[in-house]
């Protein structure tokens, strides 16, 4: 397994490459790298596979473009599609979670020809709603949705800026399965909840004494010296562009993901505490009319492929294998 850094047309992108055989790209989310896909890397190498997970662009080894209009959805699947042509591929299965299953939907809804299947891990396909996302969000005069605390530059980057350690693991613990089972409006803590306007989002997430037992001290300190040298302003910067996607996207209303697709989300994660969501999933179908799975995995949270690498390693290589 190895880390290089390769040149597209689009951006230079960082990333951790293994195996030989039919391609699969591996999709980081926020906050996160591909090396968060080294598990799975391995082992589809081992099964016969090419996997490369790229950082994305704003993240690690990657380019950082200077303008946050610059980190659309629509960048984010072009630099993929650049990338596979400088692979020398024609297609690819591609895998994502959290950002990057937002990405990798999108792909294959945009490219079912690059992209001939789909997995997705804890962000299920969704409808364009009819309003942009941040008329959908809630806020009131003391507090906001997180989604909303993301959106003015100089804010949320300041705060996790200021202690990256301190902010890389107090987000991770917070998404984990560590965190305990949690259900709307129980009160866990949640970084995809409300943000008090007075306070920031760290303040009201534990500060764990040791890192959950599936990420190691070396492993996070790799990933804290990577948001060290980048920042947080190219991730938050996704966030920032939901309402220019919901523009962009209006081209794809009624749209369906064609191509063949797995679903997968720990029991625990954070993201089944919004509102709706549950609902989201079970009508998933609707929306990826080849959707052949759709798992829950108890006891884990939000970093799925790092929290239980060899179940989701499992299920990836077993959807490969009935393609």
């Amino acid at each position: 397994m190895n880390g290089t850094v390769i040149q597209s047309r689009t951006i230079d992108m960082g990333i951790l490459e293994a195996g030989e055989g039919p391609l699969v790209l591996l999709c980081h989310g926020f906050p996160e790298t591909g090396h968060a896909w080294r598990h799975q890397v391995e082992a589809l190498a081992r099964a016969g596979y090419r996997a490369i997970a790229p950082d994305l662009r704003g993240y690690g080894e990657s380019g950082s473009p200077g303008r946050a209009d610059q980190y659309t959805v629509f960048h984010a699947v072009g630099d993929l599609v650049a990338l596979i042509d400088a692979l020398g591929e024609t297609q690819a299965v591609v895998v994502g979670n959290d950002w990057g299953a937002t990405i990798a939907w999108q792909a294959a809804l945009m490219r079912p020809d690059r992209f001939r299947a789909v997995v997705a891990l804890t962000v299920p396909m969704m409808g364009i709603p009819p309003v942009p996302p941040s008329r959908i969000f809630p806020e009131d005069e003391e507090a906001l949705f997180y989604v909303l605390y993301f959106q003015e530059p100089g804010g949320a980057e300041v705060e996790f800026g200021r202690d990256v350690r301190s902010t890389l693991r107090k987000l991770i613990f917070a998404a984990s399965g560590e965190a305990g089972p949690r259900k709307p409006g129980d009160g866990t803590p949640n970084p995809f909840g409300m943000v008090a306007r007075s306070q920031g989002l760290l303040a009201g997430l534990p500060d764990p004494a040791a890192l959950p037992p599936w990420l190691s001290s070396e492993d996070f300190e790799r990933l804290v010296a990577a948001f060290e040298a980048s920042g947080f302003t190219g991730g938050l910067n996704y966030y920032r562009n939901l309402d220019r996607n919901w523009e962009l996207q209006q081209a794809n209303v009624g749209q369906t993901v064609g191509v063949p697709a797995l679903f997968m989300i720990g029991d625990r994660d954070p993201g089944l505490a919004i509102p709706g969501m549950e609902k989201i999933i079970a009508d998933m179908p609707s929306l990826v009319p080849k959707l052949v799975g759709s798992h829950v995995l108890p006891g884990a949270g939000h970093w799925l492929q790092q929290e239980r690498p060899d179940e989701v390693s499992q299920l990836i290589l077993g959807f490969l294998r009935k393609l």
